[in-house]
């Protein structure tokens, strides 16, 4: 292991343990509550956040992108908790839009022969970092927990690959499950399109792309996504620094994946901006009360259901941007995610499936 890795992990079980102190006395070292438009930050999560600001970790924007994709899996790894079983896991590639394309397929215990649901999941990190290795913890977490299999898409990043490329590869991952799903084990009219950030972005927009297909998704299942990038909302301004997230980062993400700021309109980049969101698969939105992109999430869900789409919206309003990360470290988050699934498997039950 090179010395810098070794030294973040050991800042890692340190701040790891740090978090596991009696909430006691979180209360104490994480100083008066932070309130924002109404909202109460989660005392761990608080004590986190301090946490980070003094270890002088640079944000990512400053890191470069070989970088900031590095330390970014490994506070994945140390912040994902332990990890789940799964029944089996299945790395392979397939033909997509610009070459091979990996994808990592999990399968829950016990479902060797059955045709199961499954969730194609996006992973988040703004189009320039993330990746299955760093995403597999929670992909273990969403199999063992929902049943359904889950299979990971290594969609192309940017700055090396920008717009449309991480959308093509998102669509051509929908069909390609499609058509291969049975002989997966993959129910192919039970797909639920799903991910995280720039992840649920890719899940929204495959939904739209996917409409009127023979298949189309059953479910859009889109955790704290970005709908708009072309707009500002009040929670871009209202949570913008001291929250994970920072404007700054967003903007670094936004740069790398355009070409300009005139494609923020383009629909496939903002799903918001689409002219016509009506007859949509149903659609479980997961918002976060201290994250930039809280209300173009809230906005989105508004206007699915506005477009007579079945939509449920839910906001963890003590949370941060990227919590379906730190499930080891923080048990809000943890109860969040258990929250998100129950959620899943009463709509999969819901459909019928």
């Amino acid at each position: 292991m090179h010395p810098r890795e070794i030294a973040r992990a050991l800042q890692g079980r340190i701040a790891s343990m740090a978090l596991r102190m009696p909430i006691s006395w979180v209360h104490i070292a994480a100083g008066p509550p932070v309130r924002v438009d109404g909202r109460t930050l989660d005392s761990r999560t608080q004590w986190f956040l301090r946490l980070l600001a003094r270890s002088g970790q640079k944000p990512l924007h400053m890191l470069g992108v070989s970088q900031s994709r590095s330390e970014f899996d490994m506070f994945m790894t140390v912040m994902g908790g332990r990890p789940l079983p799964v029944g089996a896991i299945l790395d392979r590639t397939i033909a997509g839009p610009a070459g091979r394309l990996r994808v990592r397929l999990y399968r829950p215990a016990g479902s060797v022969t059955r045709s199961l649901p499954a969730i194609l999941y996006f992973h988040g990190g703004g189009f320039v970092i993330g990746s299955l290795e760093g995403y597999d913890l929670p992909c273990r977490y969403w199999c063992a927990r929902t049943g359904c299999a889950v299979v990971a898409v290594d969609y192309r990043l940017a700055p090396e690959h920008k717009f449309p490329a991480a959308i093509e590869d998102g669509v051509a991952a929908f069909r390609w499950l499609v058509s291969e799903g049975d002989a997966l084990g993959v129910d192919p009219a039970r797909i639920v399109v799903a991910g995280d950030s720039a992840g649920g972005t890719i899940a929204a927009v495959v939904a739209q792309e996917s409409r009127g297909a023979p298949r189309e998704p059953c479910l859009q299942w889109l955790i704290y996504p970005a709908t708009d990038l072309s707009e500002q909302r009040p929670s871009h301004a209202s949570c913008s620094e001291g929250f994970l997230l920072a404007r700054a980062d967003m903007e670094w993400f936004r740069d790398h994946y355009l070409d300009g700021l005139a494609q923020a309109a383009d629909p496939r980049v903002s799903p918001l901006r689409a002219a016509d969101l009506s007859a949509l698969p149903p659609a479980l939105i997961f918002t976060a009360g201290f994250d930039p992109l809280r209300d173009e999430g809230r906005a989105y869900a508004e206007r699915l259901a506005g477009s007579g789409v079945k939509t449920i919206h839910r906001e963890f309003d003590s949370l941060i941007h990227g919590f379906v990360c730190m499930r080891g470290a923080l048990p809000a988050a943890a109860r969040a995610m258990d929250d998100m699934v129950v959620g899943l498997r009463h709509e999969l039950a819901r459909l019928g499936h």
